[in-house]
């Protein structure tokens, strides 16, 4: 049986990095990290640059995974997310991964399916 030209699965190290474009085709940033649900396994969050310039000035906020679709066409990832979004996000702590309210209100905020139902 040979192997498939197509794999379905990707190495977290090689989603750092890779590109984010908004509906309208523009870049909005990269993936910095991903957070994962150590009880399901699920990705929770893509944590993602945006703005700056050679990465200074860039800002990380954690989108909900369900937002991001891969398109292999642009070899990156496509979102709905609009900067204003982004910017009007609740605030979050330093322990906001752990924080399941703050977790509703953002899931609320970027109306993204809970991950962890």
């Amino acid at each position: 049986m040979g192997t498939s030209t197509h794999a379905s699965l990707v190495s977290s190290s090689d989603v750092n990095g890779t590109e984010v474009y908004g509906s309208d085709g523009s870049n909005v940033g990269s993936i910095d990290h991903l957070m994962i649900d150590k009880e399901s396994g699920k990705v929770a969050y893509a944590v993602m640059g945006f703005g700056g310039f050679l990465g200074m000035g860039e800002e990380h906020h954690p989108v909900p995974w369900s937002k991001l679709h891969y398109d292999t066409a642009k070899n990156g990832f496509v979102t709905d997310i609009t900067e204003q979004e982004v910017k009007g996000a609740p605030e979050r702590g330093t322990n906001w991964h752990a924080d399941r309210d703050w977790e509703k209100r953002t899931h609320e905020h970027y109306r993204a399916q809970n991950y962890w139902l």
